[in-house]
């Protein structure tokens, strides 16, 4: 793995968390995305080199709501960019590490992604991610 690529955190309001976290990393919102895959409505922001992921369902009882109920609003996930995802899954895999797809799925910010389940990363959900080159 070659970087932290951005903290995902779960909330329950995308437009009231947005505006929280604008006023905390004192930085505007620089895009947002909705991504249909996954059911969620995403927002980053960039403060230096750290990036912040917020994650919203669009749809009742999808994957965010369902951690939100478990958990509480708070962080996700860790992304950690990669430079061959295929590569990266493929020695995870072989290493022991439980893959939650078997091929990477494009996830949001232009990027292929892959989950690594939690149960194998001490409950952690991990995502690897590569930039998609047009």
């Amino acid at each position: 793995m070659v970087k932290l690529e951005h903290i995902g955190i779960a909330v329950k309001d995308i437009n009231q968390s947005i505006a929280l976290y604008e006023s905390l990393l004192n930085t505007p919102c620089y895009k947002t995305e909705n991504v249909e895959s996954e059911a969620v409505t995403t927002a980053f922001f960039q403060k230096g080199e750290t990036k912040i992921e917020l994650l919203a369902n669009t749809i009742t009882g999808g994957v965010i709501e369902k951690f939100i109920e478990k958990k509480g609003e708070g962080i996700h996930h860790l992304a950690f960019a990669v430079s061959d995802i295929f590569a990266e899954m493929t020695r995870l895999s072989n290493a022991g590490f439980v893959l939650l797809q078997d091929q990477p799925k494009k996830g949001a910010d232009n990027k292929l992604v892959c989950f690594l389940h939690p149960k194998s990363t001490n409950g952690v959900l991990i995502e690897l991610c590569q930039e998609i080159i047009d």
